[in-house]
């Protein structure tokens, strides 16, 4: 009946993984499997939990770093959110001084400022995000 208890302690982590996604808590449902394993083979309660214990460190050390990359190289580099406006172009609505201005960026006005003192962006010119900086957008003329 021990079985039961590892397996549902393996289902337990497997929960928590998915809510954390850093593959440690996965080594351990995999260790609690081995463990439910050797419950079901009739092992007494000291080799389920020293099965326990190898499996999850072998799974730790052995498996985990090369899941972890093969996970990283999977996921999406893509930018979101402000990250995704910093090299973008935007039109200059009001001139853009290194205190103040607007710009149209992806179809919104944002407050805006010259990413170098003195420079002053005329109305209609075409600038590049350098960063954001809070909610106010840092532009400059582009590059040519």
């Amino acid at each position: 009946m021990s079985w039961l208890w590892w397996l549902g302690g393996a289902l337990v982590l497997g929960v928590v993984e998915m809510l954390t996604v850093d593959l440690i808590f996965l080594m351990f449902a995999g260790g609690a499997v081995a463990a439910m394993l050797a419950a079901l083979l009739g092992g007494p309660l000291w080799v389920q939990i020293l099965v326990f214990a190898l499996v999850s460190v072998v799974l730790l050390l052995g498996v985990r770093p090369y899941a972890r990359r093969a996970l990283e190289r999977s996921l999406p580099t893509t930018t979101t959110n402000v990250a995704a406006h910093v090299g973008r172009e935007a039109v200059v609505l009001m001139d853009v001084t290194d205190r103040a201005g607007r710009v149209k960026l992806a179809g919104e006005v944002w407050t805006a400022r010259a990413a170098r003192p003195g420079l002053v962006l005329p109305v209609g010119a075409s600038v590049v995000v350098v960063r954001i900086d809070g909610a106010q957008a840092v532009v400059d003329v582009p590059a040519t």
